[in-house]
C-alpha cells in the first residue's frame, strides 16, 4: 500500500548499492551537471516500503532529471513473491501500463519517474476521475499477464495463507480477531462467493488512491504498485477499491478508517456503468441484470477485502517497525467492519 507526502532525506539513509547504482545511472547522462549530487525527497505514506523521488540537476535547469526509488520493507516477502512482482512490473512496463524498470538489486529498485499527479483521498469522489478509474480497471483486468502464479484466482489462498503466517508468527490474542475460526470463514466465503460464471481477470487487488496516477493535460490514468496483484474476480477488485474510499493515508491518523465513506449505491452503479463502458439508458436497460448482478457480487466480496487486509495489518504490525503506522488498529477496524457487516451481506 502506498500513499505520497514529501519529506527531505539524506544520502546516508540509502542502502550503500542503492546509492552506487544512482551515481552509476545519473553518469550515463550527458546531461547532468554534477553526477553525485542528488536531491533526495521521501515519499510519506508508503506501508510497505520506503520510496524516495531523486532528482538530479540538469543544463537545462527547468528539466532536472527524475528516478523513483524503492527500497523494500522488512519481512514484506511473507505476503508476496518479489520474482514474481519483478517479472509482473516488467510485463506491464511493456504493455505501456506504468513506468519502465531501470534497475534493481537485493534491496529495491529504481523505476522511471511519471510525471503526473498521485491522486488524492477525495479525487475518488470525483464523478469524472471515477470514471476514468473505472475504464482503465476494465483495461487492466483484459491484460494478458506471464505465467507467474496468475492465471488461478489467488485470493482464497492467500487468506489461508495469511492466517496461517498470523497465527504462527503473531503474538496478538487471537481470541481478539477471531483468528482460530478464521479458515472456518474462508470456507464460507468462497463456497458462497465463488461461482463458474463469474468474470476473472488480472487484478491490481490494492487499487488505493495512491496507487492511482492522473496525467492531468492528457486526463489519462495510470496504476502502479503491483506488489499484491493476481488473477482474481473482478468483483473482488473493485471491491477493494470501494473499501479504500473509507480510508485517507495523508491525515494525522492514517489508519482510522471512515465506512460512512464507502460509495452510496448511485456512486456504486456510476462506477459499475463506466466500468461496463454503458453510456446510454437503452445499453443500461439491456445490461440490467448483468449490472445488478455485479453490484451484489461487489458488496459481497467486501468481506474478504476486510479480512485480508486484516490480517495484513496483524502480521505488518510485526514486520515493518520502520514504517510510522498503526498497523494493528488499522487491522482491527477491518476485521470489526467483516462481522458488522457479514449477516446482512451473506443473507442478501
Amino acid at each position: 500500500m502506498t500513499g505520497i507526502i514529501n519529506g527531505t532525506a539524506s544520502e546516508s539513509s540509502l542502502p550503500e548499492e542503492a546509492t552506487e547504482f544512482l551515481h552509476s545511472l545519473a553518469s550515463s547522462w550527458s546531461d547532468v551537471t554534477n553526477k553525485k549530487t542528488m536531491r533526495i525527497v521521501e515519499l510519506k505514506g508508503a506501508m510497505t516500503n520506503k520510496v524516495y523521488e531523486i532528482i538530479w540537476e540538469t543544463d537545462n535547469i527547468e528539466r532536472p532529471r527524475k528516478v523513483l526509488l524503492r527500497i523494500y520493507g522488512e519481512g514484506v516477502e511473507l505476503f508476496f513473491d518479489r520474482k514474481d512482482e519483478i517479472r509482473i512490473f516488467d510485463c506491464m512496463s511493456k504493455h505501456g501500463q506504468g513506468p519502465l524498470l531501470l534497475g534493481r538489486f537485493s534491496t529495491g529498485r529504481v523505476e522511471q519517474f511519471i510525471h503526473a499527479r498521485t491522486l488524492s483521498a477525495c479525487d475518488l469522489r470525483n464523478p469524472d476521475t471515477s470514471a476514468l478509474i473505472a475504464a482503465k480497471l476494465r483495461e487492466f483486468h483484459g491484460l494478458e499477464m506471464p505465467s507467474c502464479e496468475t492465471e488461478t484466482v489467488g485470493l482464497w489462498e492467500k487468506l489461508r495463507k495469511w492466517t496461517r503466517e498470523a497465527l504462527d508468527k503473531c503474538s496478538v490474542n487471537s481470541q481478539d480477531f477471531s483468528l482460530d475460526s478464521l479458515e472456518d470463514e474462508i470456507t464460507t466465503l468462497q463456497n458462497k462467493l465463488a461461482r463458474e460464471n463469474q468474470k476473472l481477470g488480472f487484478c491490481h487487488n490494492d487499487l488505493q488512491y495512491g496507487n492511482i496516477m492522473m496525467d492531468e493535460q492528457r486526463q489519462s490514468i495510470t496504476f502502479i504498485d503491483y506488489e499484491y496483484s493476481s488473477h482474481n474476480p473482478v468483483a473482488y477488485d473493485i471491491a477493494n477499491h470501494f473499501c479504500e474510499m473509507a480510508a485517507d493515508y495523508h491525515t494525522d491518523t492514517p489508519h482510522i478508517l471512515d465506512y460512512t465513506k464507502y460509495p452510496g449505491i448511485e456512486e456504486r452503479e456510476r462506477f459499475i456503468m463506466a466500468y461496463m463502458a454503458i453510456d446510454s439508458p437503452d445499453k443500461k436497460k439491456a445490461r440490467q441484470v448483468e449490472i445488478e448482478e455485479l453490484l451484489q457480487d461487489i458488496d459481497k466480496y467486501t468481506l474478504a477485502s476486510h479480512l485480508l487486509w486484516g490480517l495484513w495489518g496483524i502480521i505488518s504490525d510485526h514486520l515493518n517497525g520502520a514504517i510510522d503506522f498503526e498497523y494493528m488498529e488499522y487491522g482491527r477496524q477491518r476485521f470489526q467492519q467483516y462481522w458488522i457487516r457479514k449477516t446482512t451481506l451473506l443473507d442478501s
